[in-house]
């Protein structure tokens, strides 16, 4: 082989190998180009720092990683790692790898009917939550993932369009979701997953995080695939104290597991957040609006609308409370002012007086001792619709409430002519109008479209002032003077300690049971009104019980002891009547 030749041959495999080495670099400077840029989408979601590469390399490696709390659909919170959302298919996604997590791991269960409800709104099927699953080696022919590295809670709301459904079924679960988990906190961020628009309420939603809470329209503007660096899907419903009437006809939850104390600190901590404090700091120190402030100085709060289900005699309302009750009467609008300002004024009222509607639920803002007065269309039965009387009655919420009621059907506008949604009935038949016309009374429904319902409940309504008074003087009879609360007054005792049974036979067919027991540990460091015990005693074998309840830590039973029987004896303490504590390990008791 001539040298020429040789030379030609090794200048054509340097030249190749160069080629070869910069393409290679090419494609290198392509990757980093691209997670640069994949980078800068991530921060655009957040500002929180990301290195796109280890956090690939993470999902890539160990895929997604899910850990849940709750039995059930219905009570179930999970905590994933690198849970991801493909916006094309509307769906999220599990990546299966190795190092994957799944608990519980349910198999084909997951779809029976859901692993969770997105929303606090139990059980319902527009609120369920489930994912897709692939492998993660799947994640080579997808588009390159978005990383949020926020932590994320990720939920639905229920209805942001009203008020009710804001408080009560997003915000309250929502902040104490956020209570039960530490990484939670100021700088997470919300998703919203429900596919509504903003709604007219969505600065309420930005008091729970610094950070923006995103849309699931939103989420295609970052990509074809997020994924959620660390992430909780789901909402407590601890909170919640009502039912819509999906199943059955609205209504107080049968199960009701928070009281005014929570719901204060939540209302607090949102005043707090809007930078509002109280007139009077009257709730600081458990204290009345009554004892708080002068007579003089308090006034009563009349929510005016302005579009439907109106009160016609507006300024006669008024007058006639500033006459009866002597306080001067403040209007507020949500149509009119900002949120913040209604607060200000409600957080310091001596009364709340509104036709029934979703504005109702700022009297959760009222100081304790405050009345709440709920006007009702004619043909409405106001024990059919006690969203916020339930609210008013929760202990701890120190709130008094009275119900007025259209008993006149002369004082009534209906409005057939309008949309069904805002009560309208034209698109009916002649027959249904007619008995709907007719009807003095709508029968207990279910949620959410009975035209019945909507058509009285949309009425406007002239108030009835004789008979207004009359149930606001009856009603205000009623009312407890709240005294300063006392820590004590919802403490429950502890187990009676150191129960213990003695028996003797008096003759074949008489025997006594003595049964003793020391007071609760916590009881000697409580001021309480009244203490009582109660006694069950259950022969062995039968199904039965005899219940006592006695002022005293020990008696000797002998009506009805039979000898040589054996019996379960169970005890325990009872504060004011409602407050019971658990019983002590039950007493086996042989005369």
């Amino acid at each position: 082989m001539s040298v020429g030749a040789l030379l030609n041959g090794l200048l054509v495999s340097v030249v190749a190998a160069l080629l070869w080495k910069y393409s290679k670099l090419s494609e290198h400077a392509a990757l980093l180009e691209e997670e640069l840029h994949m980078t800068q989408q991530s921060q655009e979601v957040s500002q929180a720092r990301i290195d796109y590469h280890v956090a690939l390399q993470a999902l890539q490696e160990h895929g997604t990683r899910m850990v849940c709390t709750g039995k059930m659909h219905t009570d179930r919170i999970c905590r994933f790692d690198y849970l991801c959302y493909c916006s094309e298919a509307e769906e999220f996604v599990f990546f299966h790898s190795n190092s994957s997590v799944m608990l519980p791991n349910l198999g084909s269960r997951r779809f029976q009917p859901a692993l969770l409800d997105l929303s606090s709104v139990e059980d319902h099927n527009t609120q369920y939550f489930n994912f897709l699953e692939l492998p993660a080696a799947a994640l080579k022919f997808m588009p390159k993932p978005v990383f949020v590295p926020d932590v994320t809670l990720i939920l639905n709301r229920f209805n942001p369009n009203n008020l009710m459904h804001v408080f009560h079924d997003d915000l309250l679960p929502a902040y104490y979701t956020m209570k039960q988990y530490l990484d939670l906190d100021d700088e997470a961020r919300l998703v919203f997953m429900e596919g509504w628009s903003e709604g007219p309420h969505f600065d309420l939603y930005r008091l729970l995080s610094n950070k923006q809470p995103l849309l699931k329209e939103q989420l295609r503007n970052f990509g074809k695939l997020m994924c959620f660096t660390k992430s909780y899907v789901g909402l407590s419903k601890m909170t919640t104290w009502y039912q819509y009437g999906f199943v059955q006809p609205q209504g107080p939850k049968a199960n009701i597991l928070v009281s005014g104390n929570e719901i204060r600190q939540f209302a607090r901590a949102l005043m707090e957040k809007m930078n509002i404090t109280r007139p009077e700091e009257a709730d600081r120190d458990g204290g009345s609006v009554e004892e708080e402030t002068d007579k003089k100085d308090q006034y009563i709060v009349v929510f005016s609308r302005s579009t439907t289900r109106l009160i016609l005699n507006e300024a006669e309302l008024i007058m006639a409370l500033v006459q009866e009750l002597q306080m001067k009467v403040v209007t507020v609008s949500l149509e009119d002012q900002s949120f913040s300002s209604i607060v200000q004024v409600i957080s310091g009222a001596a009364m709340l007086v509104s036709m029934h509607g979703a504005q109702l639920i700022t009297s959760l803002f009222l100081p304790r001792g405050a009345a709440v007065v709920e006007l009702f269309p004619f043909a409405v039965n106001p024990e059919q619709y006690t969203p916020y009387k339930t609210l008013a009655s929760l202990p701890g919420m120190d709130l008094h409430y009275v119900s007025w009621r259209n008993t006149v059907e002369e004082n009534t506008v209906t409005h057939p002519e309008r949309p069904w949604e805002q009560g309208g009935i034209a698109h009916l038949e002649k027959e249904e109008q007619e008995r709907i016309l007719a009807s003095k009374d709508v029968p207990r429904h279910l949620c959410c479209r009975n035209p019945e319902w909507l058509f009285r409940i949309y009425q406007d309504t002239r108030v009835d002032l004789a008979s207004f008074l009359d149930v606001l003087r009856e009603g205000m009879k009623s009312k407890p003077s709240l005294k300063k609360s006392r820590a004590a007054s919802i403490v429950h005792p502890g187990r009676v300690r150191e129960p213990q049974c003695q028996t003797s036979v008096q003759t074949s067919s008489e025997a006594r049971l003595t049964v003793s027991w020391q007071i609760p540990w916590n009881l000697k460091y409580l001021k309480v009104r009244e203490v009582k015990y109660e006694v069950w005693i259950q022969e062995q074998g039968e199904n039965t019980y005899m219940p006592y309840i006695l002022p005293q830590q020990n008696y000797t039973f002998s009506e009805n002891i039979k000898p040589f029987t054996t019996y379960l004896v169970w005890v325990r303490c009872i504060f004011n009547k409602s407050l019971l504590g658990p019983f002590a390990d039950v007493l086996m008791c042989r005369t």
